[in-house]
């Protein structure tokens, strides 16, 4: 099956993508050939119930008897994928491959670990099809930070736009990719290339989650809604300030963040409405600092995951970059399952022996496959 998977120039895959904010599963499935986007093709987002996102967050305390809910977001992933096909009137049989990000519980570069949950080998089983999971750690164990690993799909959409472009992507975390002009095809860097030239990538800082985490406290939603509770406040110059000592965002890039990496106990003493207009400046400074390691200003920053369903987040956006500001979907991209669509891209290119992070994207010093396969 492996020999027959890298020998087919053009392969149907399917991603899924969980991610750090714990509000679900993306799953997209894409035709592609590992360096362009042939088609995309349908999509689906499945929401977590309340008791098994609390299992996800408990798991993060407690990883080493998370091997209960990793059975349980297995099957809840082998349910989405059986729903999408059946809406779309697909078999298994039209899917090649699965690119299975799992879900992070913990990520470490520093110390050279991260850990994703997720069952590959059961999902290969559930699904009768080839699955790629584990496509961090080979990155981390040579030396990289293990994300962002999207660039490589971001890089694939862009190749007609306006350049130089930087894409934004606020999720849990955000992160930044930034491709520069005349960006030759992917499909030209084997393992011999250290670098892609004219892109650079890495985590700007805080994304949705310290927000999700203030909002879920005080107001008992998942999230700030459209932004409302961050309108009504004002920024405090002096929790900001604290916020913005984390040296993370004076170090060079490549770099990358845990979901937990900052605290919200600088807000301690503000109100709700404060508090979230102060950690919407917090992502938006943070991006603005990350600017200034970029080596062209964009001309324009795309914005895709969850912050760009926030007007303050947009709004503040715009005032921070100099540059004008619009979600994915300007150009024809679907921010809502981007993530997804990039881990299929990168299972396709897994199994072709491609590399997926490079020096200039994780900071793994020479370029990375990462990914294992799993076969039915």
């Amino acid at each position: 099956m492996t020999t027959e998977i890298h020998a087919r120039s053009e392969l149907t895959a399917l991603g899924l993508m969980s991610g750090t904010s714990r509000d679900g599963i993306d799953a997209a499935i894409i035709r592609t050939d590992g360096s362009s986007v042939v088609n995309r093709g349908p999509s689906t987002t499945w929401t977590y119930v309340e008791e098994f996102r609390r299992q996800l967050s408990d798991a993060t305390l407690n990883i080493g008897d998370a091997s209960g809910v990793e059975a349980e977001l297995t099957a809840l992933h082998a349910n989405v994928i059986d729903k999408l096909l059946e809406k779309n009137q697909l078999t298994f049989s039209d899917i090649d491959i699965i690119g299975f990000h799992g879900h992070t519980l913990f990520h470490a570069p520093e110390q050279r670990e991260t850990i994703q949950i997720g069952d590959g080998k059961l999902l290969a089983s559930l699904t009768g099809i080839p699955v790629v999971n584990d496509l961090r750690s080979a990155d981390v164990a040579e030396g990289g930070q293990g994300a962002p690993l999207a660039p490589a799909y971001h890089w694939a959409l862009a190749k007609e736009l306006e350049k130089p472009v930087a894409v934004l992507n606020i999720g849990g975390v955000a992160n930044v990719t930034w491709i520069g002009d005349s960006p030759p095809n992917l499909g030209d860097f084997d393992t011999q290339d250290q670098i892609v030239p004219q892109m650079l990538a890495f985590d700007t800082g805080p994304g949705n989650a310290l927000l999700d985490d203030w909002a879920a406290r005080h107001t008992g939603e998942r999230y700030d809604r459209d932004g409302r509770l961050a309108a009504t406040g004002n920024v405090d110059a002096d929790a900001l300030a604290r916020l913005l000592e984390n040296p993370y965002f004076s170090a060079s890039p490549p770099k990358s963040l845990d979901r937990d990496a900052f605290s919200l106990e600088p807000l301690a003493l503000l109100s709700p409405a404060d508090g979230a207009a102060t950690l919407v400046a917090f992502t938006t400074q943070t991006v603005s600092v990350a600017a200034d390691f970029l080596p062209s200003p964009p001309t324009r920053w795309l914005v895709t995951g969850g912050g760009r369903h926030n007007p303050e987040m947009m709004s503040a956006l715009t005032q921070k970059v100099g540059a004008p500001v619009a979600p994915v979907e300007s150009v024809g991209w679907d921010g809502n399952i981007l993530e997804a669509e990039a881990f299929a891209f990168l299972a396709v290119r897994s199994v072709k022996g491609w590399p997926n992070s490079w020096l200039n994207t994780t900071g793994v010093p020479r370029p990375c496959v990462g990914g294992v396969l799993h076969r039915p």
